[in-house]
């Protein structure tokens, strides 16, 4: 069957869920690969990867390309479910003989909900789709294929799950897939280098974290590796075969989890001579973060969450605030650099919590960082924390953008109060007068780094002024006008 996997289109600037590990629209326009899709795709040779969003491709001209294709996948997420939902109708309106297969982790929580929504949704994979959507494709009847859930006989059909893929290194290349269909210099993250591409050196995550929405619905915790030689050889293919590439990220939910393998690993890639980024713990060590510097590291995305040490107890992170204070003091050592993400309104949090979190952050004072509004998504320990003890809202997790909305609220902390903190961070950690005198530094004598700095702070001032409109809404829902006073 000629399968196209779609990343849809949805909200402007929305990075959906194919591979971005939190599905909004970003304050600063950014997109990630739609790694997940590539890794089939790149088993069906017939086949084609449409990423909508960084393409700029519209619904309509979706629509309108699904008339060549037989199946269908789409890789759907909690916020933008009901946009898919539609978009798989239109194409199977031009196209009744077209197959859709819903993946992601909305339909691995509540594949019979998915399938409810739309009578356009034929099946739903859940987990790890890769081998499935293979084989499906090549003619294997649904009722053999582990993991999947469809309609039967006025019910529906759940078939066992398979176990984990364990054997990675059988996988295609997800960058020769990049080459073959998409447009690699349409990808940018403000924090990284431009262009870029991205890729896994390992799937699932040992780690606990009860707000992650991945290891928890989607890639499992037992972690899994591909060997050193096969990801030096993509990161050999990929420098040889994307001219003007910058850099490469390892996009792992924890790429240096052990010493061994990372230093195993940094030892061949150092041959390379090439500059890399990737996702890190802050349990890793001085020599660890050596090894990767030596190898051609350069910045590593960290969870930090919470400057408050209950609340990473709360959510299970398995680290400590010493341990954060350490291993930044590490990386600014050795010249890594750092882009810090921080949460507000995980369990437990308050006014002096955030406060907290603030001050942390101002103190670990790294390059760049990101805060987000917690989401409790369907499947993780955090959902159903905020579901027991009646937190959740029945509010949407995004506003009309697709830019977050908070959809819990604790005592003595309402959503607007929750989006006002995350300004206030912001405000505080950008408006010092080192950081501005940082950023002036970049776009005074980089030419490129002045235009892109001009565009985001653009973009994050529009988002801005949103978000205080939503504050102001919200104080005046809680303080109502009095109307009649007697006159």
């Amino acid at each position: 069957m000629r399968t196209l996997f779609l990343n849809p289109p949805s909200f402007e600037g929305f990075d959906g869920g194919a591979g971005s590990r939190w599905p909004a629209s970003r304050e600063i326009e950014s997109y990630w690969y739609p790694v997940w899709l590539c890794y089939p795709a790149g088993m069906l040779p017939d086949s084609k990867v449409l990423d909508a969003p960084p393409h700029k491709v519209s619904i309509e001209q979706t629509v309108e390309m699904g008339r060549d294709f037989e199946l269908l996948v789409l890789f759907t997420s909690t916020p933008g479910f009901h946009v898919d939902c539609k978009i798989a109708e239109m194409m199977k309106d031009v196209n009744p003989k077209l197959k859709v297969a819903f993946v992601g982790p909305p339909v691995t929580v509540e594949p019979e909900k998915c399938l409810r929504a739309s009578s356009a949704i034929d099946f739903v994979v859940k987990r790890e789709f890769d081998y499935q959507i293979r084989d499906y494709a090549n003619g294997k009847p649904l009722e053999d294929i582990p993991g999947v859930v469809f309609r039967k006989d006025g019910g529906f059909q759940h078939n066992p799950e398979s176990g984990v893929i364990e054997n990675l290194d059988e996988l295609p290349w997800a960058s020769k897939v990049y080459k073959r269909d998409l447009n690699f210099k349409n990808y940018n993250v403000p924090f990284l280098l431009n262009p870029y591409i991205s890729l896994y050196t390992s799937r699932g995550c040992p780690a606990m974290c009860t707000f992650c929405l991945w290891p928890q619905t989607h890639s499992g915790h037992r972690w899994r590796l591909r060997s050193s030689d096969d990801i030096v050889n993509e990161c050999r293919w990929a420098l040889e075969n994307f001219p003007g590439l910058r850099e490469i990220f390892f996009d792992d939910d924890t790429f240096n989890y052990q010493k061994a393998r990372t230093i195993e690993l940094c030892g061949k890639l150092k041959s390379l001579k090439f500059t890399w980024s990737c996702t890190s713990r802050v349990t890793t060590d001085y020599d660890t973060l050596k090894a990767m510097k030596d190898a051609g590291c350069r910045l590593l995305i960290v969870g930090y969450e919470s400057g408050d040490q209950q609340i990473l107890k709360n959510i299970k992170k398995g680290a400590t605030i010493d341990m954060a204070r350490r291993f930044t003091a590490n990386c600014k050592k050795l010249g890594l650099t750092i882009h810090g993400d921080f949460i507000v309104g995980l369990p437990g949090e308050t006014r002096e919590s955030i406060r907290k979190t603030i001050d942390f952050a101002k103190e670990l004072d790294v390059e760049t960082i990101q805060v987000s509004l917690a989401h409790p998504y369907p499947g993780t320990e955090f959902y159903d924390y905020v579901k027991k003890n009646n937190l959740i809202t029945i509010d949407s997790m995004t506003d009309e953008s697709g830019h977050q909305l908070p959809n819990v609220i604790y005592p003595g902390l309402d959503r607007g109060e929750l989006v006002q903190s995350v300004e206030r961070f912001y405000d505080e950690y950008y408006f010092r007068p080192k950081v501005a005198l940082r950023l002036l530094g970049k776009a005074v004598f980089d030419n490129s780094e002045r235009k892109r700095l001009y565009k985001e702070a653009r973009e994050y001032l529009a988002l801005r002024s949103k978000r205080k409109q939503f504050v102001k809404d919200q104080k005046e829902q809680r303080e109502p006008v009095l109307s009649g006073s007697g006159d």
